[in-house]
């Protein structure tokens, strides 16, 4: 037997040869996060057919929100250490915490696709990028994007765009690999994890491109 997230606590009894391989991918990505890209990890509530593993049953971000019970693992943690961690919280998903080494820049997914194609034609640098069950594709930038973007749109001539461009603010978190339904399109690497971009490199294009919506 083994177990995941469910109410209270959050402890409920599932059947588990698979949830036992799933939990060593969950250590192994979360020791790279850790180890590799220096990020902070916090093991996240799941959404399960539609209600959020935490129990409460208007929970305002199903699935997308820590666990009041398990602290972050921090970064520089070894693989021990977050087998440790996550032995406390098995069947957590992962989170990341947006506003201290990357910001988010947050586009519908059929445009981050389209953005991510010409970028990459265009040469321009790029951080990690991943989508979201939500329909979301995420560019990694460097910090201070959330609190820059208005700035930024504003002297690129879109302020007063109805753009389907966000920045979660600091102190959100963001679902990654290997979480339910969540994919790098650009996976992490040592300079791109490191030294994301600065926002305004990407932005032109990506506020082309949603401006161009619907898909």
């Amino acid at each position: 037997m083994g177990f995941t997230i469910g109410g209270s606590r959050g402890i409920r009894e599932i059947r588990s040869g698979p949830r036992r391989r799933g939990r060593a991918t969950e250590v192994t990505a979360v020791a790279e996060y850790t180890g590799l890209w220096g990020w902070d990890v916090a093991p996240g509530a799941r959404e399960l057919s539609g209600q959020c593993s935490c129990g409460s049953a208007g929970c305002p971000a199903p699935g997308a929100h820590p666990l009041d019970f398990a602290p972050e693992v921090p970064a520089g943690a070894t693989l021990d250490e977050v087998g440790e961690a996550w032995a406390e919280c098995p069947g957590a998903s992962v989170l990341l915490p947006v506003g201290r080494t990357f910001d988010i820049l947050d586009v519908a997914a059929p445009a981050g696709r389209r953005a991510l194609v010409r970028l990459e034609r265009m040469g321009l640098p790029l951080g990690p990028v991943s989508t979201t069950p939500a329909g979301r594709t995420h560019f990694f930038v460097a910090p201070g994007a959330a609190a820059e973007l208005p700035r930024l749109l504003y002297r690129m001539g879109w302020d007063d765009a109805d753009l389907d461009l966000v920045c979660p603010p600091p102190g959100a978190y963001v679902p990654a690999p290997p979480s339910a339904d969540v994919h790098w399109l650009r996976p992490p690497s040592l300079d791109t994890a490191t030294r994301p971009p600065e926002a305004r490199l990407l932005l032109g294009t990506l506020a082309y491109i949603c401006h161009r919506a619907p898909f």
